[in-house]
């Protein structure tokens, strides 16, 4: 069988109940839809990290983010709280063999387009791999939508062009200029849906509405919560307060992501137009869960609560959508939990080159899932987030396994458990009630931990001293 074309369609702060065939009931996402049908849905498919830049080395390498030493966006937040956090590599080492990497060296073409958020040269997606890189730098966000965008190694479009479209075109001329004798890796990793929320106006203010007319502009559409983990920013400012949406309803939020539905809509119609849809595998995942509770909460993400920045489902369950006409069936639908460093060993496989197990050490082939051949042995997977999120959430440790999760909280050194086949919004505590199911799946965490080498965090001496600092009154949770 010829080699595949592959395509790594990376969405950021995407979240899991935001797109039309995944539930959501404001968004309007036709293409991605139609995406959804004629391949494989994943219902629990996993982020490697509830923040995006350990995600991203996951994908790249096949290897958990406390292997490689991210667990933080990069660079990180200083953020003071009961606890000191852990350390985080600024990049993605030179050291790690990326996917890139790997299929270059068996003649894949490599091109990269978008956010990287791994490093700037010489950590750059032209020193892991990838032969062509657009846009590619060590931004998490871009500083505009709108031209001229300022991103480095990314050529300004004429004013008045959104990023996404002139990211989506970058990628299509890739296509188009393509050598058509050999096959190619296309990671179009796009700066959308992250903040800063820039759509365009029209459709905006079509969503205005029909937020109007349904009434969700006249449902509350925020809940205010605890208080932020950390210490505020800003000398004098009092401790921030979390805010969370409860509901789809944020126009331009909605905009943005049918904005970003239409882009990809365009791509996959020139691999109709180039005649490649049969010779490529396209996958379509997010890098952790949608925005729900700081920095504006443009999203919700119920069932699943909380989002970015949570060891909550929210935080890590995303979206995942994989094509290849021919092998993998229309309509399909997975409910075993696969996650980000599967991507590796399945790309390898899906090109008809040999694993590489001491590369993608964490990451399992779901080639035969994706062609109905088979299915993965049960595993454990465990996630290690010794950080405050920006968001809200604290240091944790989680391991999951069929349908239970395990939480350690670093705080307070306790371990909640959760059955998320009958409680997938993690709102009752069952650690009391199955202690040996406990005991199994901290066993489990804690040899990772040590196999990986995590990286606990430590108690702060100082935290007492400076809470006591922080005046006391209302604010919210966008410090």
């Amino acid at each position: 069988m010829q080699q595949p074309n592959l395509i790594l369609i990376l969405i950021d702060d995407l979240g899991w109940m935001d797109l039309g065939c995944y539930g959501s009931r404001f968004h309007q996402t036709p293409h991605l839809d139609a995406l959804a049908a004629q391949g494989m849905r994943f219902t629990r498919a996993y982020a490697s990290s509830p923040v995006c830049s350990p995600t991203r080395a996951s994908l790249m390498t096949g290897r958990a983010p406390a292997r490689v030493g991210i667990t933080n966006w990069i660079p990180g937040g200083d953020r003071r709280g009961r606890l000191r956090e852990a350390p985080n590599l600024h990049w993605l080492p030179r050291t790690e063999r990326s996917l890139a990497a790997e299929l270059a060296a068996h003649g894949y073409q490599t091109w990269h387009v978008g956010k990287w958020h791994l490093g700037d040269a010489p950590f750059s997606p032209r020193e892991h791999g990838f032969q062509v890189n657009h846009g590619g730098c060590h931004l998490g966000h871009p500083p505009s939508y709108w031209a001229p965008f300022a991103i480095p190694g990314l050529e300004d479009a004429a004013p008045g062009i959104h990023l996404t479209d002139h990211l989506t075109e970058r990628a299509i001329a890739l296509l188009r200029a393509r050598d058509p004798g050999r096959p190619f890796l296309l990671n179009l990793w796009h700066y959308a849906v992250h903040t800063p929320i820039q759509a365009p106006p029209a459709l905006v203010e079509k969503y205005r509405r029909k937020a109007a007319a349904s009434g969700l502009d006249r449902v509350p559409a925020f809940a205010d919560g605890g208080e932020m983990p950390v210490l505020p920013q800003e000398p004098g400012r009092p401790m921030g307060r979390i805010r969370r949406r409860v509901v789809q309803s944020d126009p331009a939020y909605a905009a943005l992501v049918e904005h970003l539905d239409a882009a990809v809509g365009r791509l996959l119609g020139e691999l109709d137009r180039l005649g490649l849809a049969r010779d490529t595998l396209v996958l379509f995942t997010s890098d952790n869960g949608g925005l729900a509770t700081a920095e504006g909460s443009p999203t919700c993400n119920a069932p699943l609560s909380e989002g970015k920045g949570w060891d909550r489902e929210g935080g890590v369950r995303v979206c995942q959508i994989a094509r290849w006409p021919g092998q993998v069936a229309a309509g399909a639908r997975c409910d075993q939990p696969v996650w980000s460093c599967d991507w590796f060993p399945t790309a390898l496989a899906a090109a008809g080159l040999p694993p590489r197990p001491e590369l993608h050490r964490d990451g399992v082939d779901l080639l035969p899932l994706l062609t109905g051949m088979g299915s993965p042995a049960a595993r454990t997977l465990c996630w290690h987030f010794p950080h405050y999120g920006n968001q809200g959430g604290r240091p944790a440790a989680w391991a999951l396994r069929g349908s239970w999760k395990l939480v350690h909280r670093y705080e307070a050194g306790s371990d909640e458990l959760f059955d998320l086949e009958a409680d997938p919004g993690e709102a009752c505590d069952r650690a009391a009630m199955h202690p040996g199911i406990v005991a199994g799946l901290r066993r489990d965490l804690a040899a990772w931990q040590r196999e990986v080498e995590a990286i606990i965090p430590s108690p702060d001496p100082d935290w007492e001293r400076l809470r006591a600092l922080v005046p006391d009154g209302p604010a919210n949770g966008d410090d």
